[in-house]
């Protein structure tokens, strides 16, 4: 079976939940849409009451309102229905999930090292060694990453996309540009990792936090 291509007023709703507050150009190049048909969407879906503006000092973008992240919701599940694509993403995030627990733990060691009398101490990037074995760990989920979505895409081609820019963000933190392990704001390796994450969760009407 051919892969499903999702509807792009599908996509840019669904590029506003995942990003959280993003503007029309970050929505467009989520999935390789353009930016003017972006925008424009945007402009409906503000009339709709799907997502709304804020902008403060200079910053700013487009965010989900209550009644958008239903829309986002209904639009997830009846794509998944008409396309026969629940099974493959189930057996994705089966597999993703004690994945998740092992990254979100490098995660950890890379923010906090342990110190005499401290175990909670900040992790201050100076012992080389400990920080190389998390990178060494962020590498390796990424292959795993890689091999998860490269299947999912097969099925829904919005999938696409994760393992290459999770890949960008580790080599730019091998070549010492060690802020891509976590920075927000940015395709940081943590934030590539919640996306997709995020992804699965809408895609399957799971509430964060009430997997088992």
């Amino acid at each position: 079976m051919p892969s499903h291509v999702s509807d792009t007023g599908l996509l840019v709703l669904h590029a506003v939940r995942l990003g959280g507050m993003v503007e029309a150009r970050s929505a467009a190049a989520r999935f390789g849409l353009d930016p003017a048909t972006a925008a424009e969407l945007l402009l409906d879906y503000e009339s709709y009451g799907w997502v709304r503006r804020a902008d403060f000092a200079g910053t700013g973008g487009w965010s989900l309102t209550e009644r958008g992240r239903a829309e986002n919701e209904r639009q997830l599940a009846a794509e998944l229905s008409s396309c026969g694509a629940r099974p493959a993403v189930m057996e994705v995030h089966a597999a993703f999930l004690p994945l998740n627990a092992r990254f979100q733990a490098a995660v950890t060691r890379w923010q906090v090292r342990p110190a005499p009398g401290d175990p909670l101490a900040a992790n201050d990037h100076t012992d080389f060694g400990w920080d190389d074995r998390v990178i060494d760990s962020l590498g390796s989920f990424g292959r795993r990453l890689t091999a998860l979505c490269t299947g999912l895409a097969e099925t829904l081609t919005r999938f696409d996309g994760y393992a290459g820019r999770y890949s960008a963000a580790i080599a730019r933190v091998e070549r010492g540009e060690r802020r891509w392990v976590d920075a927000v704001g940015q395709d940081s390796c943590h934030t590539v990792w919640f996306q997709f994450h995020e992804d699965l969760l809408a895609t399957l009407g799971i509430a964060r936090g009430s997997e088992s």
